[in-house]
């Protein structure tokens, strides 16, 4: 006999089987047993994660409902984080390369959006860059910056002077241009020829364009050492450029460069600080190397010199009435440097000069480390790694919670293949500078908050699954300053837009990434 007991129009046995069935999910990927960390909160937490489609649809308890999916990622003992997202890079030359555009550098180390068009310089016109990468595909998600440099250029060419105002209102319109394109923000190099040529004025005019678009200011700025108006003034601009144009500034790679400014850190948080309490939306990104990296022209060359290019730079160097004040002052550039032997070549079109310092070479040749300079730019563009940071600033800035990673990632320095999984074996793991969730949230959601993209750098429900999974005992970096192009190891997993790129370590060789617009 079937007993049952009424409940309204329940009944006693209908209400147990409900008890007992769990509500069904269907989704195309489910993560579970894995250490979560969501991008914002401090501590993991043991969640399951289902995507389906590009979307994250469910994070909770794996008790709570049952998830149906073809593809189940076991993620006992591994980090589950949001996938990294990189502000500072020159992978622009990569992603327009149909054979590099799978930005492996950037995605074996946790990395699943980078930054294209710091310092300066961008591609132009950003539509071109966009349709281009839409054609062959691009490894990773990429964030658009307008480069002041670039459009300075197509207004001004590289001439060494003040803009007028019709010269101003035409890169207002290529600004407006760009950003229309899809650009998230401007970028300046005010270390960098054209850009070390405009003034304060010019800037601020540009950027209100920026502020406009609801975009963000990042820059390169004028001064890291003591080569122009000094580390602590070139700070001072970038806050009242902020101030006057009404929108967010970001200092790339801060960094005291230079034994002349060591240990100004100190000095320069409680500047940021106090513009941070009077309403600068004022932060920074930092790479956890000593040794910065640049092109050698830009690094010693008296700017002056170089204007008009580098034809109009060899020209004036052939000139017996300017070559001592040339070479007088590129010394100068080398000592601010730390020195001859500070400066490691890193990529040059002569081989014979790779991995070896301007003063090793100079010595071969039997040159004065200056006249050097001028003799091995003429084979080409030169790079080095300049040894010039010290540790204490390093950490100092690190440790502030408006500075995130950025890797700066060009050719010949490890930071391209290593800066992430750097920061986290020698400064999470090594020093315990930060703990484990610091530095996923100054590497992803602070960084996405920063750059104001949407719906990326966090774990939710209804956000984008761009998605990493490491394991924290292996997770580091392999790149060093004598082999540069060593992949890095502990990714196990990478997932963008909901689809693999990375599987039990391995790249699937799918394309998974998107050119975001703003």
């Amino acid at each position: 006999m079937n007993h049952t007991i009424s409940f309204g129009c329940f009944t006693a046995s209908v209400l147990l089987m409900l008890s007992c069935t769990k509500p069904k999910v269907g989704a195309d990927i489910l993560i579970e047993n894995g250490t979560v960390y969501n991008g914002v909160d401090a501590e993991p937490k043991k969640l399951s994660i289902a995507i389906k489609g590009d979307k994250i649809i469910y994070m909770g308890k794996a008790d709570s409902v049952e998830v149906v999916a073809p593809k189940t990622i076991d993620a006992n003992g591994l980090v589950v984080s949001p996938g990294f997202i990189d502000p500072h890079t020159h992978a622009t030359a990569d992603l327009e390369d149909s054979e590099k555009s799978d930005n492996t550098p950037f995605l074996f180390q946790g990395i699943t959006t980078v930054t294209v068009g710091n310092d300066g310089s961008s591609p132009y016109p950003l539509q071109g860059f966009r349709s281009q990468c839409g054609d062959h595909g691009v490894g990773t998600n990429v964030v658009l910056l307008v480069g002041h440099g670039t459009v300075r250029k197509e207004v001004m060419g590289k001439s060494d002077r003040k803009a007028s105002a019709e010269e101003i209102q035409k890169m207002e319109k290529l600004v407006q241009q760009e950003m229309d394109a899809g650009a998230f923000g401007m970028s300046t190099g005010l270390f960098y020829a054209p850009g070390s040529y405009s003034d304060t004025e010019e800037i601020v005019a540009l950027a209100k364009v920026v502020a406009k678009n609801n975009g963000v200011y990042d820059t390169h700025m004028r001064d890291e050492s003591t080569y122009s108006i000094g580390l602590i003034p070139a700070i001072r601009e970038t806050i009242e450029i902020g101030q006057r144009a009404q929108l967010p500034v970001h200092i790339s790679h801060i960094k005291c460069l230079g034994v002349e400014v060591w240990k100004q850190s100190d000095s320069i948080i409680d500047i940021i600080e106090d513009a941070r309490k009077k309403g600068v939306d004022i932060t920074a990104n930092q790479y956890p190397y000593e040794a910065s990296a640049t092109g050698l022209q830009s690094a010693v060359v008296p700017r002056w010199a170089e204007s008009g290019g580098k034809d109009s730079l060899f020209i004036r160097y052939g000139n017996a009435g300017l070559r001592n004040q040339i070479l007088e002052q590129t010394q100068n550039n080398i000592a601010r440097r730390g020195g001859p032997n500070t400066l490691l070549i890193v990529q040059s079109p002569k081989k014979d000069y790779e991995g070896k310092t301007l003063l090793e070479i100079s010595e071969s040749l039997n040159m004065k480390p200056e006249e050097t300079v001028f003799k091995i730019l003429e084979e080409g563009y030169i790079k080095i790694a300049s040894f010039n940071m010290n540790p204490y600033d390093i950490a100092n800035f690190m440790d502030e919670p408006w500075v995130v990673t950025g890797s700066d990632g060009g050719s010949g320095h490890p930071r391209k293949y290593g800066t992430f999984p750097r920061k986290y074996n020698k400064y999470v793991k090594g020093d315990r500078i930060l703990d484990l969730g610091g530095f996923i949230k100054q590497s992803s959601s602070v960084t996405a908050d920063i750059l104001r993209i949407p719906e990326r750098g966090k774990l939710l429900e209804g956000y984008f699954a761009d998605i990493i999974i490491f394991d924290p005992e292996t997770f580091k970096d392999l790149a060093t300053y004598n082999d540069a192009f060593q992949l890095a190891q502990g990714v196990k997993y990478s997932i963008i837009n909901g689809e693999l790129s990375i599987d039990e370590g391995e790249y699937t060789g799918e394309r998974n990434g998107i050119v975001l617009k703003k």
